[in-house]
């Protein structure tokens, strides 16, 4: 059993947290206070945490200290998220791209390691693409980017906007439930996070702006074909899990074969999540991965 839950069950982010030496804070991202959290000594290798559409950096709480033994780690709110700041308008993946550029030049990061889940996986693989000098191992967790099936677009996006238009305990839960294949694993601490992130004045226009790519005009411009993938130069790993709510494995497989040497992966037991839900299977597979070292559980595809 993970040592962050305790015998009755209750589990706490500050549990999550615990023997973590990390600093939460907001930089200016060329006119964009940009909220992060921080662990890990600076002249350590950069590895940058990008979360999901209508997500946030707690996303990667239960991950920092596995890799602030290695590295020097960064999770943020990216653009219109979190506690960052949201412009009005529609979000798509080059707005994303240029906010994360504009993270690593206020930090003097020349060159960093990525991983993204969700959406955050579809704005680290369109990075990888157009800026190869900048990416130096990638990993796609259940990432987006690669299709768009419009029945889980229309689930994602009433989930998202019924969660900021009325932000009861109910609904945040629900939304939050709707990324774990076990729904026990959604504690009151994750909830409450949320809940306080979506009743930010403003976050329903936010919102809408970050669901633009659940329509299908707009993900279409915006999606990443093969001869996208077959940019990404940088060694990459395609992690799925047996029970993602947004495609099946066959579709991280395929996202996987596009990618010239990635490796793939699946983990058991887990939903869009897996960083989250089996965080220390996670961690193994992913600072193995991180530091060039053999990873058991994945194979070339």
């Amino acid at each position: 059993m993970a040592n962050n839950i305790s015998p009755d069950g209750f589990q706490s982010v500050w549990a999550d947290l615990c023997g973590v030496s990390f600093t939460q804070g907001w930089l200016d991202a060329n006119g964009i206070s940009t909220r992060f959290l921080h662990a890990g000594q600076e002249d350590k290798p950069a590895l940058i945490m990008l979360h999901g559409v209508g997500g946030h950096a707690e996303a990667y709480v239960r991950n920092l200290k596995a890799h602030a033994e290695h590295f020097n780690v960064w999770a943020i709110d990216m653009i219109g998220h979190g506690w960052t700041d949201k412009p009005a308008g529609a979000r798509e993946i080059s707005q994303y791209v240029d906010h994360v550029l504009k993270v690593m030049d206020k930090l003097g990061i020349e060159k960093a390691s990525f991983t993204g889940e969700s959406l955050g996986g579809w704005v680290a693989a369109r990075l990888a693409i157009d800026y190869p000098e900048r990416v130096e191992r990638l990993v796609l967790n259940t990432a987006g980017g690669s299709q768009a099936d419009p029945v889980v677009m229309e689930r994602l996006k009433s989930l998202s906007m019924r969660a900021v238009e009325e932000p009861s305990w109910e609904f945040i839960k629900a939304r939050l439930e709707w990324l774990m294949a076990d729904k026990s694993k959604v504690n009151d601490d994750l909830v409450a996070t949320r809940q306080a992130i979506y009743a930010q004045p403003g976050m329903i226009e936010a919102q809408r702006g970050n669901m633009a790519l659940q329509e299908m005009e707009i993900r279409q411009r915006n999606i990443l074909r093969a001869e996208d993938y077959g940019r990404i130069k940088a060694p990459a790993l395609v992690l799925w899990t047996s029970d993602d709510p947004t495609a099946d494995v066959s579709e991280g497989r395929r996202m996987a074969s596009m990618i010239p040497g990635a490796l793939f992966t699946v983990m058991d037991g887990c939903g869009h999540w897996p960083q989250f839900e089996d965080a220390q299977t996670f961690n193994r597979i992913h600072v193995n991965f991180l530091l060039g070292k053999e990873v058991p559980e994945a194979s070339t595809v």
